[in-house]
């Protein structure tokens, strides 16, 4: 396996940055964050990587980081290149890309939402998902779901009466 020509001479024009190839169509780049914005700039300017599929975020609690994953695809190139950056937990902020790749605004909303992210320039950044959501970013792993909800909410038994009617048989839940 090797990195397409094309792209395997642009990203070696960057300095400071690593480049794996995971599998046939896919590209890993690990690089600072201040240094991802003109890669994707160039990426997609000079070999195409006018697809921005997802980006994705993992809240790395022992290093204190999140670690944000941009996913472009060239049709050109018929490759995957997943750019890989860390920011710090606090203040959890990065710059949105939506000027770059429009889509851009709706992954940055998402991970905004779930993780509490704050992408500076993002065009909205209003909650979308959890609308009438009270509590803190429920994907960070701090997040506590079992705690949150005995003392957000109070206990109900759930005894509907189609159980009712197993357990008078024998059955139920145990």
């Amino acid at each position: 396996m090797s990195i397409p020509a094309k792209l395997n001479d642009v990203l070696h024009e960057m300095p400071g940055i690593k480049v794996r190839m995971m599998n046939e169509r896919r590209v890993r780049v690990d690089l600072s964050p201040d240094t991802l914005p003109a890669l994707l700039e160039i990426l997609k300017g000079r070999l195409g990587y006018c697809h921005l599929s997802a980006i994705s975020c993992v809240d790395w609690v022992q290093t204190d980081q999140f670690e944000l994953v941009y996913h472009v695809w060239s049709h050109m190139l018929k490759t995957m290149v997943s750019a890989h950056i860390f920011i710090s937990r606090q203040p959890g902020q990065f710059i949105s890309v939506y000027d770059i790749h429009a889509p851009a605004g709706f992954f940055e909303r998402d991970i905004h939402e779930m993780f509490g992210v704050h992408f500076e320039g993002a065009p909205n950044l209003n909650k979308f998902i959890l609308t009438s959501w009270g509590g803190p970013p429920p994907m960070l792993k701090s997040f506590n779901t079992r705690e949150y909800v005995e003392k957000t909410f109070d206990w109900v038994q759930y005894s509907p009466d189609w159980l009712k009617d197993i357990e008078a048989k024998g059955g139920g839940i145990d």
